[in-house]
């Protein structure tokens, strides 16, 4: 078996099934060109965001519609790209074939569709392997897709690009975070400025990437029993590289604060916390948690088997032995931020790259008073001196 495969450790599920060309190159277009041999659907200027994760793969498929966008087209797939690279330092073959199974998927969505912008982009597993330019150009050559490995930075920028929306406009600010698979991301986000039209910018007085996610922390302490002990080591883990960032962007002063969470772990836990049979993103995309909920919600995470983990509606056989890790990681956020209220995103990077290329575009018209509208690559927001903690 190739190192890195499933089974090789025993923190994660070996028997979970992970899985479930013509060459038209496809990237980061330039705005309005129409390439009409591709897609069937005609229904005007047609943007594609695809976001390839440590853990999963996802793609969105929307078209300019008022002040926001209008999904045509959707596609999300556990494939564990990152499975097993915090040991080997490598992408492995079964976790390659799985992403190229569903990389294949998003092409002939977005020929369908016929997108004419489109973003894809890849994260944290493809960062830190050493094959990850080889799988890169493995992709480009069967697929005709060019993905575009981001660093930490921009990832942080489009999660805070997608959730500001969800913002309550009395806050004061907010914590916003997004646990990933290989990485985690905190932005402290101020009020936003005022817009004419589109979404909210964000203003950003700080960010930070935690080199760890539900994938890597899962198979350095284990996934299937987690034992409090246990639990509380990865707490402590996560909490040692949180607290330079807590320390300089106010864990003290929270007044007027409340926390914004963006992840799989945070959807799974609105799903139980909603007590849903199955899952239902109406419901979920801004529901608001208080702090005694979201402890009988851990609570109740903590003392599931690993069976019934397997069982619940909200996680099911691909989540179970790594939902832990993720409540591990918010849980040491939680800590060092200790807001009274959580609301949850159903949202991420995606909804970021689309808005990111839309507002280029020139889909909602005017930029917002004191916007500064670049089109460099990053955030077009009000970034407010933010910056990163010393973190590597």
């Amino acid at each position: 078996m190739t190192s890195g495969e499933a089974g090789d450790d025993p923190g994660l599920d070996p028997a979970v099934d992970r899985a479930p060309v013509e060459r038209v190159r496809w990237g980061r277009r330039s705005p309005g060109r129409r390439e009409t041999e591709f897609g069937l659907d005609r229904g005007g200027p047609t943007y594609a965001a695809l976001d390839l994760g440590t853990n999963n793969c996802r793609l969105l498929v929307a078209r300019p519609a008022g002040d926001g966008f209008r999904v045509v087209d959707a596609f999300s797939r556990i494939v564990r790209l990152g499975e097993g690279v915090s040991g080997s330092g490598r992408l492995s073959d079964a976790a390659i074939g799985r992403a190229l199974e569903a990389l294949e998927i998003c092409r002939n969505k977005m020929r369908n569709r016929g997108v004419t912008r489109a973003r894809l982009i890849a994260t944290e597993a493809c960062r830190a392997a050493v094959n990850g330019l080889e799988f890169r150009d493995l992709v480009a050559e069967r697929l005709g897709l060019s993905l575009e490995v981001i660093d930490r930075e921009t990832e942080a920028e489009l999660a805070a690009t997608s959730c500001t929306p969800l913002i309550d406009p009395q806050a004061e600010g907010v914590v916003l975070f997004d646990i990933g698979g290989g990485s985690s991301e905190l932005v402290r986000l101020d009020r936003s400025p005022d817009c004419r039209r589109g979404p909210p910018l964000p203003s950003i007085r700080g960010w930070i990437s935690l080199p760890l996610g539900v994938v890597t922390l899962a198979e350095r302490h284990g996934g299937l029993d987690v034992s409090r002990a246990t639990f509380e080591r990865m707490v402590a883990e996560v909490t040692a590289l949180i607290e330079p960032f807590a320390q300089r962007y106010g864990a003290d002063d929270l007044h007027g604060v409340h926390m914004l969470g963006t992840s799989g772990t945070v959807t799974t836990i609105a799903g139980v916390y909603l007590d849903l049979k199955r899952y239902d993103r109406n419901r979920i995309d801004g529901c608001w948690m208080g702090v005694s909920e979201v402890d009988a919600v851990l609570e109740r995470l903590l003392t599931m088997s690993y069976a019934d983990r397997v069982a619940s509606p909200c996680i099911g056989a691909d989540r179970a032995d790594l939902v832990l890790a993720g409540c591990a990681i918010l849980e040491a956020i939680r800590r060092a931020f200790p807001c009274p209220r959580l609301r949850v995103a159903d949202r991420g990077l995606r909804e970021g790259m689309l808005v990111q290329m839309m507002r280029e575009d020139g889909a909602w018209g005017d930029l917002p008073a004191g916007g500064n509208g670049a089109s460099d690559g990053h955030v077009n927001g009000v970034l407010n001196g933010g910056s990163q903690a010393a973190i590597s």
